[in-house]
C-alpha cells in the first residue's frame, strides 16, 4: 500500500514588513503561518462569525453601524459582516500585503471576492496598533483579531494594543455606546478588567467551544453613552 502524503504544501512564502508570512495547503485547509507561528486556517469560523455578532448584538438594533475590522486573516470576519445587511461601512485594516494579496488576487480569494466587491468595504494597508493611534475616524464596532489573544501577540509591539493606553486609544474610536470586541484563543479574566480599567462598561467574554483544550473567546466592552 502507498502512504499517503499528509504533509503542508507552501503555496506562497514572503518576506513581509514584520518578518516572514506563508500561506500553505493542508489537505483541503489553507493556513496563515507568521515568522513560524501558526495564526490561522479556514477549517471554521464559527468565532470569527461571532466576533461580529456579538458585537452587534451589543449595540442594541443601531441602524446601520459602522464596523472597523482589525486584522483581515482568511476572511471569516469580514465576508460574514458583508453578508449581513445591517451593517454600515465596514473597514478593515490589515497590515501584511502578503495577505490582502492572497485575498485580491490568490487563493483566498474564494472566501472574499464577494465582499471585496460590496461598496462598503475597504481595505487599509497600515498597522493596527499604529492606525488606532493616527486615525481620527469613528466607529460604532471595532472588531479585533490581529494575534492569538491578549496575552499571545504575533509580534511584541502588538501588546501595547491590550494595555490600558492602547484600549482607552481604541475607546476614542467609538462612538458613544460603540462596542470593542476582541478575540481570543482562550478566555482571559485579566483582560477584562484591563478593559475595565479603560472605561469599558458591559465587560463580558463569550466562549466558543472546541474539539479539544480550551475554547475561543470573544471579549467585549461598551464604550459608555
Amino acid at each position: 500500500m502507498t502512504a499517503v502524503d499528509d504533509s503542508p504544501v507552501v503555496l506562497d512564502r514572503r518576506d513581509g514588513p514584520y518578518g516572514e508570512v506563508v500561506l500553505r495547503r493542508h489537505g483541503s485547509l489553507l493556513q496563515i503561518i507568521a515568522n513560524g507561528c501558526f495564526l490561522m486556517d479556514t477549517s471554521d469560523g464559527r468565532s470569527e462569525r461571532l466576533l461580529v455578532d456579538a458585537a452587534y448584538a451589543a449595540l442594541d438594533g443601531r441602524p446601520a453601524p459602522d464596523v472597523l475590522i482589525g486584522g483581515l486573516g482568511v476572511g471569516f470576519s469580514l465576508a460574514h459582516a458583508a453578508a449581513d445587511a445591517r451593517w454600515g461601512r465596514i473597514v478593515v485594516v490589515e497590515r501584511e500585503p502578503a495577505v490582502i494579496d492572497w485575498h485580491r488576487r490568490g487563493p483566498l480569494s474564494g472566501l472574499s471576492a464577494d465582499a471585496l466587491a460590496d461598496p462598503r468595504c475597504e481595505i487599509v494597508e497600515s498597522d493596527l496598533v499604529t492606525y488606532v493611534n493616527e486615525t481620527s475616524d469613528t466607529f460604532d464596532a471595532l472588531c479585533l483579531d490581529i494575534d492569538n489573544g491578549p496575552g499571545w501577540t504575533v509580534t511584541e509591539g502588538n501588546d501595547d494594543l491590550y494595555g490600558t493606553a492602547g484600549l482607552t486609544a481604541c475607546a476614542r474610536m467609538l462612538t458613544p455606546g460603540g462596542v470593542i470586541a476582541v478575540w481570543s484563543a482562550r478566555p482571559s479574566p485579566e483582560f477584562e478588567g484591563t478593559l475595565r480599567n479603560a472605561g469599558f462598561r458591559q465587560v463580558r467574554t463569550e466562549e466558543v467551544p472546541v474539539a479539544r483544550g480550551v475554547p475561543d473567546a470573544v471579549h467585549l466592552g461598551v464604550r459608555p453613552g
